[in-house]
């Protein structure tokens, strides 16, 4: 299974309701505890029978008596939405990612130069999809998402009958992690579902990818740089990556109705789709396929077999598109010719950082001051939004931005 589809999967269905979770620790803590030390306990023989030595397991294990609490209430609470395209887009690509971006091409161009040529896979898809996943390892340095792997998994295992299946088989692979010498367990951290390192792997993907570029003779995600955008380089280039070509062109696209399907750069240029910069398609004989993510106002796109290929690492549109547009500006390209369609004045990265200050002077914040703008800040705003009389939208607009500064 590919990298993050699984982790996609168990993210994208509603858990249990809190009763389910009732019914295995229907006691409390106590009872949960002993609940959870016996589920250990049975789970050693499966993990024995799948290949994980019993010293492994019983050292694994050493001091995880209890399950995670905070995986639990991730587990129950991952919500089901459709964000729109600006604000998926906003949060992802913006003048902070590319910026940090640019400054680790030039820190690790003797890498990147020897992972491009040995996996021929694209230097700034890499680096997009590093800040994609961890903001270029910023994420791993937080204690508040960062979580033993062990302990998430067998806890998902035991107390999470959505995810059990899935957790079950990523628990026994990290536990080979572990035996194989890799990294200890004190080290095995990772996302509450289980996805590790710099670039986010899930157990078994790193068992069919994980690549010891700087030669240490451990495959380090964790701490090195050169393994982990070698990892990435080889699940893409195992899929099927393109030396050479590109993920996709922005387009512009003529009045009425165009056909669907995969075609050649040539019919869909005979059809009026040329590329927006003006310039011309690199290969016209390549096939590609016509996305329009925010309908005809937006920006339009076609994409070549690269773009499928990223949707190997998350089998998500928007998160392939995000990869590919991060690429391109990292790469000093000067983004989209047609912006989203978006209802208000777009913030910079800065401009966002501020935001989130002054409404946390209100008394309305209290999240991290990190230009991302997620549920926290929205209701932050909308709070603010009734207290000075402006519609209760949530945006992250230059004009209630506008308002903090006067008040």
């Amino acid at each position: 299974m590919s990298v993050r589809n699984a982790a996609k999967i168990l993210t994208s269905v509603m858990t249990a309701a809190s009763l389910s979770l009732a019914v295995l620790m229907p006691a409390g803590p106590a009872f949960a505890d002993a609940g959870f030390r016996q589920w250990v306990a049975g789970f050693r023989a499966t993990a024995v029978a799948g290949g994980v030595s019993g010293a492994v397991y019983d050292q694994a294990f050493r001091d995880i008596k209890e399950p995670d609490p905070v995986v639990l209430e991730k587990a129950r609470t991952q919500p089901e939405f459709t964000a729109p395209a600006w604000d998926y887009f906003d949060n992802r690509v913006h003048d902070q990612s590319i910026a940090v971006g640019q400054q680790m091409a030039k820190k690790w161009k003797p890498w990147l130069d020897r992972i491009e040529a040995r996996f021929g896979v694209d230097r700034y898809i890499l680096l997009a999809i590093w800040s994609m996943e961890s903001n270029y390892g910023e994420i791993l340095k937080r204690d508040d998402i960062m979580r033993n792997v062990i302990r998430s998994l067998a806890t998902l295992g035991y107390g999470d009958p959505k995810r059990s299946k899935y957790a079950r088989t990523q628990l026994v692979a990290a536990l080979k992690i572990l035996q194989t010498g890799d990294i200890d367990e004190s080290h095995l951290m990772g996302s509450w579902a289980g996805a590790m390192g710099q670039t986010q792997f899930i157990p078994t993907s790193y068992q069919h990818y994980a690549v010891d570029m700087d030669g240490n003779g451990k495959r380090d995600i964790w701490n090195s740089i050169p393994d982990a955008l070698a990892t990435s380089a080889n699940l893409l280039k195992k899929n099927g990556w393109q030396a050479g070509k590109t993920w996709g062109y922005e387009v512009t696209i003529p009045a009425g109705k165009l056909p669907g399907g995969s075609k050649t750069l040539a019919q869909w240029q005979a059809l009026g789709v040329v590329r927006a910069s003006g310039k011309p398609f690199k290969t016209l004989t390549d096939k590609a396929t016509l996305k329009v993510p925010d309908g005809r106002g937006g920006p339009a796109f076609l994409m070549i077999r690269n773009f499928s290929v990223i949707k190997a690492y998350n089998n998500a549109d928007k998160y392939a598109l995000a990869v590919g547009l991060l690429a391109d500006e990292i790469a000093g390209g000067n983004g989209l010719v047609q912006d989203w369609k978006r209802p208000f004045t777009k913030l910079s990265f800065e401009e966002r950082q501020e935001l989130q200050k002054r409404l946390s002077q209100h008394g309305l914040y209290d999240g991290k001051f990190d230009g991302k703008i997620g549920d926290g800040s929205k209701t932050a705003i909308m709070a603010y939004q009734a207290k000075v009389g402006l519609t209760q939208d949530g945006y992250p607009s230059l004009e209630v931005l506008k308002w903090l500064r006067q008040k």
